[in-house]
């Protein structure tokens, strides 16, 4: 069982849930807040500009950072685009300072990337070593990487790169409220593949990623192929509800903005969890069937 884990950016999705579940299995968790601490567990950071202190990540097994502003808010405005860099930056810079200084004795760092990381690729099977694409979610990625391995040599890292979640509280979230009111159907044609995970599998995923020593990029994303129609459709049957409408490209642009759109809903990656494969990594939801009937009750 591993030993005391730090996790940065616990409050979200994926935290709140990786959290739990190592709690549940008897582990130390400690959490980095934003606030004044509220618990013993708790550690307070990044309210100035002070560096984090070294000693309090000092005898943890890994410290796993998860944060970053969401990419679903509307609209992708300058300041915005501002907050997203910023927001994965600065604490994993923080981070990687902090377990720099602690040399041979440091943590694992495990640090959030996303499958962002490759743009929009048609037709190619990406894996962790394709090449970063060139849109502007992918030089996010890039910077925030960098800044992860920026922890030094005598850390292992491990860059997280995560597929969009298949929950309400993810990339379900806008889906469902266009699919309950009847509005759901093709996005853009609906042909481009999308990489997606369940919940379960991203913190099943991670905790193997700390517990195998794995290091590097890692793809959390599901090991089966689904375009936007197949998790469209999945949703709209599992609601008990239509997936007729379409919504050309250029409206969907229109409406998120170009950046956004192409990068969240019109992008094409199919990208393949080779290095999980590798570790003999199982999927407990291994098709996006799968994942949407574990997040969604059927009606």
């Amino acid at each position: 069982m591993p030993g005391r884990i730090v996790v940065a950016g616990a409050s979200g999705l994926i935290g709140r849930a990786l959290v739990e579940s190592l709690r549940a299995d008897g582990i130390e968790v400690r959490t980095l807040v934003r606030r004044a601490p509220a618990a013993p567990y708790e550690i307070e950071w990044l309210q100035d500009t002070s560096p984090l202190d070294p000693e309090l990540l000092e005898g943890a097994e890994a410290v796993v950072n998860l944060n970053g502003a969401s990419i679903g808010h509307i609209p992708w405005t300058r300041s915005y685009k501002r907050s997203l860099l910023w927001s994965r930056l600065t604490p994993t810079r923080t981070l990687a300072t902090a377990i720099r200084a602690l040399g041979a004795s440091a943590p694992a760092f495990v640090s959030a990337s996303a499958v962002g990381f490759y743009g929009s690729a048609p037709g190619r099977a990406l894996t962790e070593s394709s090449p970063p694409g060139g849109e502007f979610l992918s030089g996010i990625c890039v910077e925030w990487e960098n800044a992860a391995l920026a922890a030094g040599d005598q850390a292992r890292v491990a860059l997280l790169r995560t597929a969009p979640v298949v929950h309400p509280e993810g990339v379900l979230k806008p889906l469902m409220l266009l699919t309950k009111a009847g509005l759901s159907g093709p996005l853009g044609g609906g042909r481009q593949v999308w990489p997606w995970i369940s919940l379960t599998d991203e913190v099943r995923a991670i905790r193997a990623v700390i517990e195998r020593d794995i290091a590097g990029p890692v793809n959390l994303a599901g090991p089966t192929r689904a375009t936007a129609n197949d998790l469209g459709f999945a949703l709209a049957r599992r609601m008990n509800r239509p997936f007729a409408i379409p919504a050309p490209a250029w409206a969907i642009r229109l409406g998120l903005g170009r950046d956004m759109a192409d990068s969240v809903l019109l992008g094409d990656a199919h990208v393949l969890p080779e290095v999980l494969r590798d570790a003999s990594f199982t999927f407990t939801h291994p098709t996006v069937e799968d994942a949407v009937a574990a997040a969604v009750p059927a009606r």
